[in-house]
């Protein structure tokens, strides 16, 4: 067994062992996540911990030090998220331990992963390749004033029969079917689809997530689309914290955002181990769906 993938490790003195994620109290996930400023509450690891699967690295004292988690689509796709090692781990080459551990677990998939600027260069050496980045927009929301809808175009509220529409639109855009993870996040999102000639061309879902709500992913085949589709979300969350993680850096979706108060706070970067993960510059043209929102970071 290599060093990488070894089942313990020395650390202060402790021997700190590799253990699934489920047996892990929430509560000290919550401490994890906070000693490194990341603003995870307790639902929001027990939502991914329901969809995904993980390890922690826990001390001899009950301590947890670190954290990875993916996220199987299919039998050829996966992401990887919530990798966090704590300060006292991070000088000991955790980072790489804790991935050792989460590679043999998809290995043989495809991979896609957003990686923090302190994460890059342990992907890069893991042999991830960057894509694109990814702009964590946030802020106190601003009531955005009227949009015009696109022409021939009508929003209403998400349904449930509407499911198997909104999958097939998100498959078109993030490249796999995602629709357990659709039907999940539709029991506990507020979700705005909109019409055009009978076809569902763009939706989005706003849940409770961190400091306020977030609002991902958001799914259309163009700017005015997309932005019809997230003002309802802005204009309700008007004056309370809100956030949206968008490949989008410029144009009139970008420019929509910053009205809305929505500013650029931090940036990741996706990253692919494999085949890429997002389509190649210039391949999304025409009348084709794209995302334009992430569910999560550690998601996609």
């Amino acid at each position: 067994m290599s060093a990488l993938t070894s089942e313990s490790r020395l650390v202060d003195s402790f021997e700190t062992r590799i253990t699934g994620i489920d047996s892990v109290d929430l509560d000290k996930l919550h401490t994890l996540s906070m000693s490194v400023a990341w603003p995870h509450r307790r639902e929001d690891w027990q939502f991914l911990r329901e969809f995904g699967q993980g390890i922690a690295a826990i001390d001899e004292i009950g301590r947890i030090l670190g954290s990875a988690m993916w996220f199987p689509y299919d039998d050829r796709f996966a992401t990887i998220g919530m990798v966090i090692t704590s300060p006292r781990l991070q000088a000991n080459g955790a980072g790489q331990w804790l991935m050792g551990h989460a590679l043999d677990q998809v290995a043989g998939r495809n991979l896609g992963l957003n990686a923090t600027r302190a994460a890059r260069r342990l992907y890069l050496s893991l042999n991830f390749v960057r894509e694109a980045p990814v702009f964590q927009c946030q802020g106190e929301a601003i009531a955005p004033p009227d949009v015009e809808l696109p022409a021939g175009a009508a929003i209403r509220p998400v349904e449930a029969e509407d499911l198997e529409a909104i999958a097939e639109l998100d498959r078109v855009a993030f490249g796999t079917d995602r629709t357990p993870l659709l039907a999940r996040l539709m029991t506990n999102s507020k979700g705005v689809l909109l019409v055009r000639g009978g076809r569902i061309e763009a939706f989005s879902l706003c849940r409770r997530f961190g400091r306020g709500h977030v609002v991902g992913p958001v799914v259309a085949v163009s700017d005015a689309d997309a932005i019809a589709v997230v003002h309802p979300h802005a204009l309700e969350h008007a004056g309370s914290f809100l956030r949206l993680d968008t490949r989008e850096k410029v144009g009139i979706f970008a420019d929509f955002l910053s009205r809305c108060g929505l500013a650029v706070f931090d940036f990741v970067t996706t990253m692919s181990l494999g085949d890429p993960w997002l389509p190649s510059p210039g391949g999304q043209v025409g009348h084709r769906a794209k995302t334009y929102a992430l569910v999560s970071q550690a998601l996609g």
